[in-house]
């Protein structure tokens, strides 16, 4: 049933012929960048047909800020009660930082993913916008993305910076750090190098990783071998299985690229417990640089995120969707950090 119009005609009216949101509309009236010119050219002769006029008062009021930006953790599986990725922790300083360089306080919150929480924050005007950190499979979590763009929702995400993302989105050059672990293992004479992580459409981050790595392989004369690929999301229990599948499978390798450092971990663990050398008999390339992976044994190359310069982008990424200015997404550089896991 269509929406009945009062005498006097409101922005929910102009949305409701236009085939737009409300929060398009004022947008729109406001001359942002951030609607098309195509939209706003419509929206703005319905305007004139309906002798629509902004409610200066009511505009005013809408327009009020919190100066509070929504730091969102959700729920993931993990092997201790904490329920968090121990790398987002870790980014919570950075974000914290930039958000008191602008002048605005955050407000941090633990939600699960199947909750309504877009509902508490922007819509009941407790934040301007939302950081979203930690999502687990991204098929599952795309769905709520697009509801957040379709509402007109300020918000940001770290995750896998790519052409077809949903949203506005910061994160690091994971292809880059990929191939630039492969070309290190590669230049260390590795040639049959295991990749461990969930490289699909699932944990598309991790599949960027493999990506770079497959890229590496690919610029020396050699294929990618899906025989050395094994699943695993974020843990060192993920790590150890998949290393002793390639063993109890007879399969050949000389290195390990895990996807994350906790896998790395339980790779070494389980290399050490077969009696294999690291990195004699398997060199071993973790990624995301946790304090854990300097105090292994031996301790771990790894790939480092720029963990200041992520906070920076999502704070500065969210305050450009507030304040009407251009949105880049971005692809922050990492740097491999080698130490004796590689290097003996």
């Amino acid at each position: 049933m269509g929406r009945k119009r009062s005498n006097k005609p409101t922005s929910f009216d102009i949305a409701y012929i236009a085939g737009v949101s409300q929060p398009t509309v004022s947008r729109a009236l406001r001359g942002s960048r951030s609607v098309s010119l195509a939209t706003r050219q419509r929206i703005e002769a319905i305007a004139r047909e309906l002798n629509y006029s902004v409610d200066k008062n009511a505009s005013s009021l809408r327009s009020q800020r919190s100066n509070t930006i929504a730091l969102l953790f959700f729920e993931e599986q993990t092997p201790d009660d904490s329920k968090i990725n121990p790398f987002f922790l870790s980014m919570l300083g950075s974000i914290t930082r930039a958000c008191a360089s602008r002048g605005f306080d955050l407000l941090i919150s633990f939600q699960k993913m199947e909750d309504d929480w877009h509902m508490r924050y922007q819509d009941s005007h407790r934040a301007d916008g939302l950081i979203l950190l930690g999502y687990g499979d991204y098929t599952l979590y795309k769905s709520r993305l697009a509801t957040l763009v379709g509402q007109d929702t300020h918000f940001v995400r770290w995750g896998s910076v790519s052409e077809d993302a949903i949203g506005a989105t910061v994160g690091s050059d994971n292809v880059g750090a990929g191939r630039s672990a492969g070309e290190h293992l590669l230049g260390l004479g590795r040639r049959r190098i295991a990749f461990i992580g969930q490289a699909d459409e699932h944990y598309p981050e991790f599949a960027d990783r493999y990506r770079g790595l497959s890229e590496a392989l690919e610029a020396a004369g050699l294929a990618a071998d899906p025989t050395l690929v094994r699943g695993g999301v974020s843990f060192e229990d993920d790590g150890q299985r998949a290393v002793e599948d390639l063993l109890a499978k007879g399969t050949a390798f000389d290195a390990i690229f895990a996807a994350s450092d906790l896998i790395a971990i339980g790779a070494m663990r389980a290399l050490a417990a077969a009696g294999l050398r690291v990195p004699g008999d398997v060199a071993v390339v973790g990624f995301d640089n946790q304090p854990a992976a300097s105090m292994t044994n031996p301790p771990l190359t790894t790939v480092m995120q720029d963990l200041r310069q992520a906070g920076e982008l999502l704070v500065e990424t969210l305050l450009a969707q507030i304040e009407d200015r251009p949105i880049p997404n971005r692809a922050i550089p990492a740097q491999l950090i080698v130490r004796r896991s590689t290097s003996g």
